[in-house]
């Protein structure tokens, strides 16, 4: 059996909590006449995030793009609208939260291939994986990195006490990485996992399937450009590296202070691999908020800054977590749950970088013996 399998959760810690929860959130819903699915705000959102990402591609097609600096600008732009898609349109569509109905969660969820992922890989990394097991060590594989340590149960290399100088660096090439060799290694390691035969894919399908969708977008979004624009191809590839170091940049600090800062907490399983809270309340530990008072910032990033909501309810579009977080940080106050959050966006990113440091050089481990002693 794979070990993803096996973890098991504390039902009888509080479960009181999330049932009352529960039927907090969805008596919102009920009583206020509102689908938990998307809006028309969110729809427009959807338009605009897409129309950043493609009309700077079709302007490419047309050839009227001469200057190399406006070349340069429209990849900027991609970048964004890239992040954009990610964070708004395929995240909500992939957790089935976008619409009730399959088959447009579906195609919008399929968008993530038009970034250079692929989407299946993407479900059980992320869905599975990381929503289930959030920040256990081997088993949330958002926080196993070889060249980062953002856990304090993994093993502390030497390289890593300057990780808070180079961190910056892996974040942008984040989605170039995904590209070029993260699916090849996922789908190896999820046929190993026995996660691939729940979505429908054997190793062979899932190959296929992950070269043809990278070779059509890499003719899409760099051989198309080079043989239409009236530029050098260096131009073009270099502003295809720089949309992909943007939006790996953005999506990564954008992620990245939702689970690694200052007050959540990380675990590992015991020999009988137990996790001493129950599910809900482990993501209460595990996840924190941040800059919930920008209604304009927490547009851009599909409410990622609402991680808690996010993580208790995935199966809401996001577009209503700034009214169902006054429920769910009133509950857990109510029920004595913790319920995180820094006041800034720069607050959590302090918070973040103040963590990988203080991991990368041990000053992290030191002072959880020191609480350990104390307590």
């Amino acid at each position: 059996m794979s070990k993803t399998c096996v973890v098991k959760f504390n039902v009888g810690d509080r479960p009181e909590f999330f049932k009352e929860l529960k039927i907090r959130i969805n008596r919102h819903f009920k009583e206020n006449n509102i689908s938990r699915y998307a809006n028309a705000n969110m729809v427009c959102k959807t338009a605009f995030m897409l129309i950043l990402y493609f009309s700077p591609m079709v302007l490419m097609y047309t050839g009227i793009i001469k200057l190399v600096w406006v070349n340069y600008m429209l990849w900027v732009l991609m970048g964004f609208g890239m992040s954009g898609i990610g964070l708004t349109i395929m995240h909500d569509a992939n957790h089935g939260s976008y619409s009730r109905h399959k088959i447009i969660n579906r195609i919008l969820g399929f968008t993530l291939n038009f970034l250079g992922a692929y989407h299946i890989n993407w479900k059980i990394q992320h869905n599975v994986l990381h929503h289930t097991f959030t920040n256990i060590h081997d088993f949330d594989e958002d926080i196993d990195k070889g060249v980062m340590r953002f856990s304090p149960t993994q093993d502390r290399k030497g390289i890593f006490t300057y990780q808070i100088f180079y961190a910056p660096f892996f974040y942008a090439l984040m989605t170039i990485y995904w590209l070029i060799a993260k699916d090849f290694e996922l789908i190896f390691r999820y046929k190993k996992k026995n996660l691939l035969k729940a979505q429908g894919l054997t190793l062979g399908k899932g190959l296929v399937h992950i070269v043809f969708h990278k070779v059509w977008y890499l003719i899409m979004i760099v051989a198309i450009p080079i043989f239409t624009m009236p530029i050098a191809w260096v131009h073009v590839v270099l502003g295809f590296l720089l949309m992909h170091f943007i939006s790996g940049f953005i999506l990564a600090m954008v992620f990245q202070p939702a689970h690694i800062t200052e007050n959540t907490s990380f675990y590992k399983v015991d020999e009988n691999s137990s996790v001493e809270n129950n599910w809900a309340i482990h993501q209460m530990h595990t996840t924190s908020n941040y800059g919930n008072g920008s209604l304009l910032f927490s547009w851009f990033i599909g409410g990622i800054n609402f991680q808690i909501e996010h993580h208790l309810f995935p199966n809401i579009c996001h577009i209503h977590y700034p009214q169902i977080s006054k429920i769910v940080k009133a509950t857990a106050e109510e029920y004595n749950v913790p319920y995180y959050s820094h006041k800034t966006f720069l607050d959590a990113l302090r918070s973040h970088f103040t963590v990988i440091n203080k991991l990368g050089t041990g000053q992290y481990d030191k002072e959880m013996k020191q609480s350990t002693a104390i307590a």
